[in-house]
């Protein structure tokens, strides 16, 4: 039986990091250990949310703590390619093009409104997403090794907008929906908002240490070293194959999926799994993390069909009928 162990300087360090954040995000518990996570996965995250939930704080107190840099961009319909990408800029004085780095060649990227913007633009960032790298005329120029989009959308106002396509979901390790907080959280948030517009507020800052990004990198491979027990990691892929061959689990849930996720989820939940256990100070998974995270990791992957939706069949209840009828090991 493996037990909790001490934590490694690796998980100090990230631990220190999420007290940090929750020093600057209050109420916002599940967003801020999901940053965490598809920072540790190396993965992107889109968060769907009511405006005013410290969506755009997040990120930017995130990157704050973690030695890099970050840039915010606002998704409007006007934007262009080159607006993420960069352009060549023709100097006349040595009469050659340069390459001008766009907003993405940043280590953290807000995407604030990504749904806002068109097909071009969303392609544009797909290809940053999946490939690390940007191909503009005949020149491809590789990104940061640390690289990180969070993508917000508004669900409540849907005139104006493009809806993300299904491979460009499919690049978002986790997909987290976001609430608003409770009233003893809310009472909180007034005290730090008072503390700040009154500069006086002893922040955590003067005694935090900034991560660096190889404290960051031996963090990752932490994760991957963390111990899942072989039934544990049949459970995992039978959750993800169930979405596609849904019938053996009930005839609903066989009418409700048209489309089941890809091998994509089963990496991502695999590696979301593993860092939710190091980030918690153990050395193993349980069912319990698999479970916890199967919902942010599948609910953007899954396509259900007209009759789900004609239901009011979400695909969060979906999971968690899957959930409840695959036994546990």
């Amino acid at each position: 039986m493996l037990d909790q162990q001490s934590p490694s300087p690796n998980q100090s360090a990230l631990v220190g990091l999420k007290n940090y954040i929750h020093q600057e995000i209050i109420g916002q518990d599940v967003l801020v250990e999901r940053m965490l996570i598809a920072l540790l996965a190396d993965g992107h995250l889109l968060v769907e949310g009511a405006p005013g939930l410290a969506k755009t704080r997040a990120i930017n107190v995130l990157s704050k703590g973690i030695q890099g840099d970050f840039h915010r961009v606002q998704f409007t319909p006007d934007l262009l390619p080159a607006d993420l990408t960069g352009t060549e800029i023709y100097r006349p004085q040595q009469g050659v093009f340069e390459f001008q780095k766009g907003p993405l060649f940043h280590n953290l990227i807000l995407a604030d409104e990504i749904n806002r913007s068109p097909a071009k633009v969303q392609a544009a960032l797909l290809e940053a997403m999946a490939e690390r790298q940007i191909t503009v005329g005949q020149a491809t120029y590789p990104l940061p090794q640390l690289f990180m989009v969070m993508a917000t959308q508004n669900p409540i106002e849907q005139e104006g907008t493009y809806p993300l396509p299904e491979a460009q979901l499919d690049r978002f390790l986790l997909h987290v929906k976001v609430d608003y907080p409770k009233p003893v959280h809310e009472k909180s948030i007034l005290q730090l908002a008072r503390s700040e517009a009154r500069a006086d507020s002893a922040k955590l800052k003067s005694t935090f240490e900034v991560i660096n990004q190889q404290t960051l990198f031996a963090a990752r491979e932490d994760v991957l070293n963390q111990y899942m027990m072989e039934s544990l990691e049949d459970y995992l892929l039978q959750i993800v194959l169930a979405t596609r061959s849904p019938a053996a689990y009930g005839k609903d849930l066989a009418s409700w999926l048209q489309y089941g996720a890809s091998p994509r989820a089963s990496i991502a939940l695999d590696r979301c799994a593993k860092a939710k256990a190091w980030l918690a100070g153990r050395d193993y998974v349980t069912p319990e993390d698999i479970q916890e995270l199967a919902f942010d990791v599948l609910r953007h992957r899954l396509i259900l069909s007209y009759e789900a939706e004609a239901e009011g069949i979400t695909a969060d209840i979906v999971i968690k009928e899957l959930i409840a009828r695959i036994a546990v090991p």
